[in-house]
This record gives structure tokens, C-alpha cells and sequence, in this order.
């Protein structure tokens, strides 16, 4: 090839789109299929790869972009993240954070209401492991049963459910007085 023509290639090659055409998740590494080629095993970009991390591979199809250093595909890198028709933006506003799965679940955060919420799919369930407990300032409303393993204890006199006594107890039909301390 004369030098003109290698040039040429190696600009075209320094910056291409495409889309995910196969992803290696144990290699963290993808193909991308970019005009008429489909590229080796790349690796993509993530948000955090130190010390902390996160993991979200792309999905088959997902646009993206492959800058390739000297212009060549080899040893290019993958950034993912551009809408696209078959996968368009989750949300149009800019008060919103929005995180939104493939199986419909929903994350979102809202600056304008203050308001944190989480939507999950039918059979979906929270799981929450703090060795150290969970504090909640603020009120809580429950709709649905809640379930304790050992004790709920309330107040600020620490009254138990399963071990509180109760004063004013009368034989009969009658109730008793409040929970004692």
C-alpha cells in the first residue's frame, strides 16, 4: 500500500461507530460490528475500575464507539453508552436519574420532589445485608405484612412485642391497660 492510502485508512480507523455485534462478559470484552466489518475482542469502557468498581456490560446491539490508537482496530477500546432507536433514552427529564432494567425494574432519583424510588417486577424482592443494623430516620409506612425473626421493640421506653407485660388485667371479657415499660 502506498503511504497516502495507509493514512487514509488509519484516519478512518481512529474513531468509528457501531453496535455490539458479541460480548465475552468472562473476558470483558466485546465485537462491534462498524461498516461492513465486524472488529476483534475489544475491551469497553465501564464507569469505575479501580478500586471501586462497576460492572455493566452492554447489551447486543447497543451503540457505540471504538477509538482505535494509530488507527488500528486491534487495539481499539469500546465506549458504550449512546441511545439509539431500539434502545431509547429511559427518560427525558433533566430533575431525573433513572435507571431502568431489562426485566422493567426501575431505580430513580428526582431533585425537583426529593424523592428516591425503586419499582420492581412482579416476584421482585429487596435484600438488604448491614452487619451493623439499618437506622431510617422519619416515619415508615408498611402496606403488606411485616415479618420479625426475633422482636420488634418500640419506643423510647423500649416496650417488646414478644416479652411486654400489661398493667390492668382483669379476668372476663375486659381488655387490659397499656403495655408496661
Amino acid at each position: 500500500m502506498d503511504f497516502l492510502t495507509e493514512l487514509n485508512r488509519a484516519l478512518q480507523n481512529l474513531i468509528r461507530g457501531g453496535n455490539i455485534a458479541a460480548l465475552d462478559s468472562r473476558t470483558v470484552r466485546c465485537r462491534v460490528a462498524t461498516g461492513g466489518l465486524v472488529t476483534g475482542w475489544l475491551p469497553f469502557f465501564q464507569p469505575r475500575a479501580g478500586e471501586d468498581q462497576e460492572w455493566d456490560p452492554p447489551s447486543l446491539g447497543e451503540q457505540c464507539v471504538v477509538f482505535s490508537p494509530g488507527g488500528r482496530p486491534e487495539c481499539g477500546f469500546v465506549l458504550v453508552g449512546l441511545f439509539s432507536q431500539r434502545f431509547p433514552a429511559p427518560d427525558d427529564s433533566p430533575d431525573r436519574h433513572r435507571r431502568r432494567y431489562r426485566d422493567g425494574a426501575v431505580i430513580e432519583y428526582d431533585t425537583t420532589s426529593h424523592c428516591l424510588s425503586a419499582s420492581l417486577p412482579a416476584g421482585g424482592r429487596v435484600q438488604m445485608v448491614a452487619p451493623e443494623g439499618m437506622a431510617i430516620t422519619g416515619d415508615l409506612t408498611i402496606q403488606g405484612t411485616v415479618t420479625a425473626s426475633q422482636d420488634v421493640i418500640a419506643g423510647a421506653q423500649a416496650i417488646s412485642l414478644v416479652n411486654h407485660p400489661h398493667g390492668g388485667v382483669k379476668a372476663g371479657p375486659d381488655s387490659s391497660g397499656k403495655p408496661l415499660p
